[in-house]
């Protein structure tokens, strides 16, 4: 099949077909007489791999490794998956513990905004994020 009818298959825009192959994530397909790419169920399990693997939020980096053992499957271990997969889960526990701090950061600066009409000139917004090492106290 051709470039538009696999993306259209798998859901994904043409360009990220083409991102994927230039960055080795997807195998080169085998071209046509006429020069089209020409891509098969082979093409279509990887893109479903790839997609599946982002949709738990593997980097492309990641995904280029998980590939590589999954292709590789007999020099691999079950282990070395589960640490990339336990290594994605902290980054992600530390991202999501970032976050929740910064909610509470800006929490706490929208509870001390009297959110009124008057001019910003004394918003203590403003006046917290201008306030260099607590100069501003």
């Amino acid at each position: 099949m051709r470039i538009g009818e696999l993306a259209k298959q798998v859901g994904m825009s043409t360009d990220a077909l083409r991102y994927y192959e230039q960055q080795g994530l997807l195998s080169a397909p085998q071209r046509s007489a006429s020069g089209y790419r020409q891509y098969g169920r082979t093409h279509m399990a990887q893109l479903h791999f790839i997609r599946r693997a982002k949709d738990v939020g593997f980097s492309l980096e990641e995904i280029a490794e998980l590939l590589k053992i999954n292709f590789e499957k007999a020099e691999h271990s079950c282990q070395e998956v589960k640490d990339l997969t336990l290594k994605k889960r902290d980054l992600v526990a530390e991202r999501i513990a970032e976050l929740q701090r910064f909610h509470a950061s800006l929490s706490q600066l929208a509870e001390q905004c009297c959110g009124s009409s008057a001019p910003a000139q004394h918003c203590s917004i403003l006046t917290a994020l201008e306030d260099i090492d607590g100069l501003n106290q």
